[in-house]
Formats: structure tokens, sequence, C-alpha cells
């Protein structure tokens, strides 16, 4: 493992049960469960947790936006919506490809973006 390198990120869910299901459905995360208040992802390459709390932050109030990749950005942005995510920001071009945002059903905003 190399040091100092992002290793693990967790972020905050108003609904643990609607989060894993959302991810889970839309994009086929794994999930385990550590106790009520608590479970950890697998998005096939990356791990990190969501955790359960009374407030998320969006992008736009300066929280760290977390940017998944996707090499069929248009497939992706309907599985967003086909599994109740909430388009924030439509698909839009900048240098070096394009991307859109959304929150998922636990409050949080990601985004997705394709370099074609």
């Amino acid at each position: 493992m190399v040091a100092e390198t992002i290793n693990y990120i967790e972020l905050p869910t108003t609904d643990i049960r609607k989060v894993k299901q959302f991810y889970s459905q839309a994009f086929q995360w794994q999930f385990t469960d550590y106790g009520p208040d608590y479970t950890a992802f697998n998005d096939g390459s990356f791990n990190g947790g969501f955790y359960l709390h009374d407030k998320t932050a969006s992008y736009q109030q300066g929280a760290p936006l977390v940017v998944l990749y996707s090499s069929h950005l248009e497939e992706s942005l309907a599985k967003v919506i086909n599994h109740g995510g909430v388009i924030v920001k439509p698909i839009f071009s900048f240098p070096g490809g394009r991307r859109f945002h959304f929150t998922d059903p636990g409050g949080n905003e990601l985004a997705i973006w394709s370099d074609s």
C-alpha cells in the first residue's frame, strides 16, 4: 500500500436503507453493515462507508464532491434517475469531458463524468 494516498471515504446519509438500495441497484455496489448506523461499501475498486447523520451537505455549500467515472454517461444518468437519484446539474461539458451532478436518496451530492 502506498502511504498518504486516499484509501477510504466516509459519507453521511440520512437513510442507510435507501442509500444501500440506490447504490446496489444503480451501480451494483456491495455493502457490509456494521450496526444500524454504519454500512461499508465496495464499488468494485474502492472502499468507503456511509454513516447515519441528520445532515448532509452539497457541493454548492462547500462539501467535497465525490466524482464517479462512466464510459457511457447517458446510461449512467438513466440509472441514477431510474433508481431514485435526483439530477441537480444536467450533463455539461468542461475541459476534458462531460459530467452531471445528482443527489442520492440519503442527501449526498455526487457527480459522474466521462471523457467521451
